[in-house]
C-alpha cells in the first residue's frame, strides 16, 4: 500500500462527518482499502459506517468477517439466544442481517482471507453447541491473509 492510499485512509478514518464519510466509501472501488479500513474503524462511532460497509459491492467476505468478529459476533456464535434477547436493538439487528449475508455467501468477492483469533476452548464451545457451524464463521477464511496497517 502506497503513501497516497495510506493518506486517503488517514483521512476517511479522522472524517468525523458520518454521511460525507458514508459517500466517499461509497466512492472507493478497492475490497483491500475498505478492508483496512475495517480494521482501523473505531466501533466508538457506531453502526451506520459498517452498515455501509457491509452493503458495499467491493466489499469482501473476509472484511464482512472481520466486522463480523469485531462487533462481538463470537457471542451470536456461542449463544445466539443471547443476541436475540438482547437490549441493543441496534446492535442485534446489526449482528443478525451480517450473520445471514455471510451464511448465504452474498459477498461477490473472496479474495481476502480473515482468520478470527479463537481459542481452541472457544472453537470447541461454538461447535458444541452449534455442530453445522460455517467453518469459515470461526476458522481461515478463502483468500490471502494480508498485512493491515495500523493507522
Amino acid at each position: 500500500m502506497g503513501n497516497t492510499e495510506i493518506t486517503f485512509l488517514e483521512e476517511l478514518l479522522y472524517n468525523t462527518d458520518k454521511n460525507n464519510l458514508i459517500s466517499q466509501l461509497g466512492n472507493v472501488d478497492n475490497p483491500l482499502i475498505l478492508h483496512f479500513f475495517a480494521e482501523n474503524y473505531n466501533w466508538n462511532s457506531g453502526f451506520e459506517v459498517p452498515k455501509a460497509l457491509i452493503e458495499d459491492e467491493y466489499c469482501d467476505l473476509g472484511t464482512g468477517l472481520l466486522i463480523f468478529h469485531y462487533a462481538d459476533g463470537f457471542r451470536m456464535l456461542e449463544n445466539p439466544e443471547e443476541v436475540s434477547n438482547s437490549a441493543l436493538e441496534e446492535w442485534k439487528d446489526f449482528l443478525l442481517n451480517l450473520y445471514n449475508k455471510l451464511i448465504n455467501l452474498n459477498f461477490k468477492i473472496q479474495n481476502i482471507s480473515f482468520e478470527p483469533e479463537l481459542t481452541k476452548n472457544q472453537i470447541y464451545r461454538i461447535r458444541k453447541n452449534n455442530p453445522n457451524i460455517s467453518d469459515f464463521l470461526i476458522s481461515k477464511s478463502p483468500g490471502e491473509l494480508v498485512d493491515i496497517p495500523k493507522i
